[in-house]
């Protein structure tokens, strides 16, 4: 196997690019480390990202946010900007892992481990993050929910790497939370997950939202039938019978010992709701 730590995006574009064999990119390293030890993967490189230029800063900007491909999750809960307009996402990836793994995972891993289940995903879409991407044929920004095409499988060309995660700017009145589902009290794999995004206009009318749902098909799902369910409403009980039935009809989970497709589907519709109200109530300034 061979190592390398480039300083420069293209040099570490062109790594990839040319390597005939399995090349793999380390930012945290927590997947792709226990993947190697278990011998579940064998790469003939490595290609380390850490040294690239902003790899591992958060950017406040006119625009957002950006969030550098090797900012640690741990490092997202310490930036007070980031929390104040983004509580959902931070909440997300801080749920990724141990407070160990916190220390090493990155949300831009997290996104192109391609786990149906995975944390900061659904989190990123009802936010309509971009990923930016790196390639041969120079850099691109594409919507979150089309980087992972099914588990395991993203979208990315050969030498394509991520190298940020880019967040937009929060308009006022605006509140997003994520909740999931886990066996465990922590540290689990989340049966469902739910994020909820939303902004409100006058007298608290909800004006623009988003719902995503993680861990109910093999990608994230986007569900706007749920979002447009509580658009022009101030989430009164029936509305959110509405959203919840939206998001199970978008359901389509697997059965496996961590939970039923009938739980899994009625849980999503509860997380969403609960989500949505937890947003709500954040847009109105009382969370």
């Amino acid at each position: 196997m061979r190592y390398e730590s480039p300083t420069k995006t293209r040099e570490a574009v062109a790594l990839m690019a040319a390597e005939k064999g399995n090349a793999y990119l380390l930012a945290g390293g927590t997947d792709l480390l226990v993947r190697m030890r278990g011998e579940f993967i064998d790469p003939d490189l490595v290609v380390d990202i850490k040294r690239l230029p902003g790899i591992q800063e958060i950017r406040k900007t006119a625009s957002g946010f950006s969030i550098g491909a090797g900012v640690p999750c741990a490092e997202m809960g310490r930036n007070r900007a980031l929390v104040r307009a983004w509580p959902g996402v931070v909440e997300a990836a801080e749920l990724i892992g141990s407070d160990q793994i916190q220390g090493r995972c990155t949300i831009a891993g997290n996104l192109c481990n391609a786990s149906p289940a995975a944390d900061s995903v659904p989190a990123l879409v009802a936010a309509r993050a971009k990923a930016v991407i790196a390639g041969p044929g120079g850099q691109r920004r594409v919507a979150v929910e089309k980087v992972v095409t099914g588990p395991g499988k993203t979208s990315l060309e050969k030498g394509e790497i991520v190298t940020a995660i880019v967040l937009p700017k929060r308009p006022p009145k605006s509140g997003d939370a994520y909740l999931r589902f886990i066996p465990r009290t922590e540290m689990d794999i989340a049966v469902c997950s739910a994020g909820v995004s939303l902004t409100l206009g006058p007298k608290n009318v909800v004006k623009q939202a988003r719902v995503a749902l993680g861990a109910v098909a093999p990608t994230v799902v986007l569900v706007p039938k749920a979002a447009r369910a509580i658009v022009g409403t101030h989430l009164e009980d029936d509305v959110l019978q509405k959203l919840s039935a939206a998001c199970e009809a978008a359901c389509s989970p697997i059965d496996d010992k961590r939970g039923t497709v009938e739980f899994r589907t009625e849980v999503a519709g509860v997380l969403a709701r609960r989500a949505a109200t937890i947003a709500y109530d954040r847009a109105r300034g009382k969370r």
